[in-house]
């Protein structure tokens, strides 16, 4: 069955998830490396519908993307160098740290119009293992608003200040405040627990409630996992209303079948081993994207240049472009990745623009 078969299903998720229905038809996952090709294929799955507008265009596109694809309805986006760049993943950050100075809204900018990049995701930081200074959500939302068409906020709430919901309300109230005040996504999430850590479902249905993507950073610190991944399948299985845009060690490393414990916090080199993990979930959920920022997404795509070629040509539509933008004179080699590979106009305008502005509220 393939993708946009896979969307006309529909299912309650309170009594079924994605994973349970593959297994009820036989087609049990969790077999690392069992299909062997970059290009796996997906399987059967249900998808209720979702109550956001926003995301509804955003599914509504993906679904007709193949279809527009063989009968060239699909509108031409031009030479790569004329189309829009949109950067999935910048921050700014108030403080010098790191030998690092701050980064100002201004600052970003200016750095965006140097390099051709037309928008981008700013993400808060708000949990303390994601960085040495934080860049809380209120912060960031203050931050962006002089450009309102350039920058898009992204914030989050540590799960670990669910404490004081049972009794006050205050996580809800404050995710709803940040709605209201232009959140576009979840983001970034990266706080120092497992991946299915129970205080995280909250924050997971909320998503649900307002149609927002979330984008995750999972390594050895945060946002844990084992080898194999097997806790983030089951976290995407059972929120298919949810877009996951996976970021960082944990997640590059599964690119290659041959990961082990310590690759979840490296940037592991030579070739790639083909089944891995990455490709395989990519393969068959529809709600799982890859972000290739940071040297983590740098590392997977160019560390065999070859396998990369085949996995940017087999998984462009799950693909988004960033950078990890987070200090003035950063050097960022993503730019170039335009020019390392041969992809179709449509394939780099997928990753380029067109799968994070389908995601986004």
């Amino acid at each position: 069955m393939n993708r946009a078969d896979k969307r006309t299903a529909s299912s309650s998720t309170e009594t079924t998830t994605r994973r349970r229905l593959l297994e009820s038809a036989g087609l049990g996952l969790g077999l690392a490396g069992a299909t062997g090709i970059v290009g796996a294929g997906s399987a059967a799955a249900a998808e209720p519908a979702r109550d956001a507008e926003a995301h509804a265009r955003g599914r509504s596109r993906r679904e007709d993307g193949d279809a527009d694809a063989d009968s060239g309805t699909d509108p031409d986006p031009g030479p790569v160098t004329d189309q829009p760049l949109l950067d999935a993943h910048t921050h700014l950050i108030p403080e010098q740290t790191l030998d690092r100075d701050p980064l100002s809204a201004d600052e970003l900018i200016s750095w965006m119009d140097a390099h051709g990049i037309d928008r981008a995701v700013v993400l808060a930081l708000d949990s303390p293992e994601s960085y040495p200074v934080q860049a809380p959500s209120w912060w960031i939302l203050d931050q962006v608003e002089s450009y309102p068409e350039r920058l898009l906020p992204f914030c989050t709430i540590d799960p670990r200040t669910l404490v004081y919901e049972d009794d006050f309300g205050a996580v809800t109230e404050l995710f709803d405040r940040y709605v209201e005040r232009g959140m576009r996504g979840f983001g970034e999430l990266k706080a120092g627990l497992a991946i299915d850590d129970p205080r995280l479902e909250t924050l997971y249905e909320r998503c649900v409630n307002y149609g927002l993507p979330i984008l995750f950073h999972t390594d050895d610190k945060a946002m844990m996992d084992d080898v194999g991944l097997p806790r983030l399948e089951e976290v995407v299985a059972s929120y298919p209303e949810v877009d996951f845009i996976a970021h960082a060690h944990a997640w590059w490393s599964h690119i290659s079948a041959d990961v082990g414990p310590d690759d979840r916090g490296d940037y592991p080199d030579g070739s790639i081993e083909s089944g891995g993990r990455v490709p395989e979930l990519l393969a068959t959920y529809d709600n799982i994207y890859g972000d290739i920022s940071g040297g983590s997404g740098w590392n997977a795509l160019t560390r065999d240049p070859a396998y990369a070629q085949d996995f940017l040509s087999a998984h462009h539509d799950q693909l988004v472009f960033g950078t990890d933008y987070l200090a003035p004179g950063q050097e960022i080699p993503h730019l170039s990745l335009f020019e390392r590979f041969d992809l179709s106009a449509d394939a780099w305008a997928n990753i380029r623009y067109r799968n994070i502005e389908g995601l986004i509220r």
